[in-house]
């Protein structure tokens, strides 16, 4: 175990080092850490440590890399292009958005599992941000005001990335980003959290190695779904802690602009983004929303279509979830005081419905709404018409009369099109369903 802590030791130097080198324009400085074969000697000598230790056991010119270590050689040479493996985030990066299909090995694994969870959470891993990120620290006074040691300077930088201007600090940040959010249990506070509840759903291990790097994105999933069912008031739905629903709802906010981010959605809808979405850039929520465009397409696949629904469910909740319609918007719910009523019932649920409601009215009034939002408003209007499951109230409060007159009615809005018809028509809405109905049209 020693041994063990020695070579991780050694891989977080490696990266600290080759990270200020190359923010000073100079050369990563790790060479003498790595061609130090003593450093790494296995006590043990057996299974995946021995992955680990292969790290210091071998002089290198150009410094410890991923490529050449032994648990890994194979799985990169057959799945990642020759000129990215002198680049351990290429390679790192080319391992975890690997197909579907393609295993890796177990000790290769490992051998990334220790990789990232020591460049994440050891607190020497603060003097690459506090180098690169002087300035944006700074003037981040929520980043400028955590405790230093912790760990805890890093998560924040990646909280307030949408505001880092300066070029090298948002590199690095964008970076850590896509290797935080490649497993749950490297988010900061997420594990402590949420455990409880991921045992409680069977949602997955929660015990370091046991699950590779594509599951990790399936536990978060199935968090969110449990979040959806417990807002549709399933029967025997699990009711999920508070801390752990927010911060269910807090990863989702941060994966809002960057598709690549949310894992699960990443691997169900990678072939699905290349037909439809092949053109639209990453960032700020495009792919996302190109998506969202394509969802009823018959040559959707189920899978992405799934995720889809999942992710505009959780934007339902809280409209932070879609990063367009929080950008676009912000300034105007502000302005009209567009604050959920905590005393009114299931608000939280309703939260985009109502939102729009308040937005809607001010428009109504003839107060002044600012083009880009009245554009996301539109956007989200026709997602919430077209497909009702969207809407936890209706699903909560209109199942009878759904399965009574509307079975099977779902795409493109023909079921609540339906319940509308009946409630002019016939008029047996019962009293919850009608609002419910009447919120989402109005």
């Amino acid at each position: 175990m020693a041994a063990c802590r020695r070579v991780q030791r050694l891989l977080l130097l490696i990266f600290v080092f080759g990270w200020i080198g190359s923010a000073h324009g100079g050369k990563p400085n790790a060479e003498n850490a790595a061609d130090n074969p003593d450093r790494g000697k296995n006590a043990g000598g057996e299974g995946k440590a021995a992955a680990l230790d292969g790290a210091s056991s071998v002089r290198r010119s150009g410094g410890w890399k991923l490529a050449e270590e032994a648990a890994c050689r194979e799985d990169v040479s057959r799945i990642c292009p020759k000129h990215s493996w002198n680049n351990n985030l290429a390679v790192l990066e080319c391992l975890q958005d690997r197909k579907d299909e393609t295993e890796i090995a177990a000790d290769c694994n490992h051998l990334l599992w220790n990789y990232k969870f020591n460049l994440t959470t050891d607190p020497k891993f603060e003097s690459v941000a506090v180098e690169v990120c002087k300035t944006t620290i700074s003037g981040i006074k929520e980043c400028a005001a955590e405790e230093r040691g912790k760990g805890y300077l890093v998560s924040c930088l990646v909280d307030h990335r949408t505001n880092i201007s300066e070029y090298q600090c948002n590199q690095y940040i964008t970076k850590m980003t896509s290797i935080i959010f490649s497993d749950y249990r490297l988010i900061c506070g997420f594990m402590d959290k949420c455990k409880e509840d991921i045992n409680k759903l069977h949602c997955g291990s929660v015990n370091t190695g046991e699950k590779d790097l594509h599951s990790q994105g399936e536990v978060i999933a199935c968090l969110e779904k449990g979040l959806v069912s417990e807002a549709e008031e399933q029967p025997g739905q699990y009711m999920i802690k508070e801390e752990c629903k927010k911060a269910i709802m807090r990863v989702a906010e941060l994966s809002s602009d960057d598709f690549h981010l949310d894992r699960h959605l990443y691997f169900a809808c990678r072939e699905d983004r290349e037909r439809f979405c092949e053109n639209t850039p990453a960032g700020e929520g495009k792919v996302y929303k190109c998506l969202f465009n394509h969802k009823f397409e018959e040559s959707m696949s189920d899978k992405c279509k799934d995720a889809l629904s999942t992710r505009q469910k959780l934007i339902a909740q809280d409209y932070k979830v879609s990063y367009s319609l929080a950008k676009a918007c912000k300034p105007d719910l502000r302005k009209y005081r567009c604050n959920m009523d905590a005393a009114m019932p299931r608000a939280r649920e309703a939260k985009l419905s109502y939102l729009l409601l308040c937005l809607e009215a001010a428009v109504h009034r003839g107060q002044t709404v600012s083009g880009e939002c009245q554009g996301e408003m539109l956007d989200y209007r026709r997602m919430l018409m077209e497909d009702y499951s969207l809407s936890p109230e209706i699903v909560l409060h209109c199942r009878g009369e759904i399965d009574t007159h509307c079975s099977g009615l779902h795409h493109k809005g023909r079921t609540l099109h339906c319940l509308m018809r009946v409630s002019r028509d016939k008029g047996i809405l019962e009293g919850h369903c009608q609002k419910a109905v009447d919120i989402r049209i109005y």
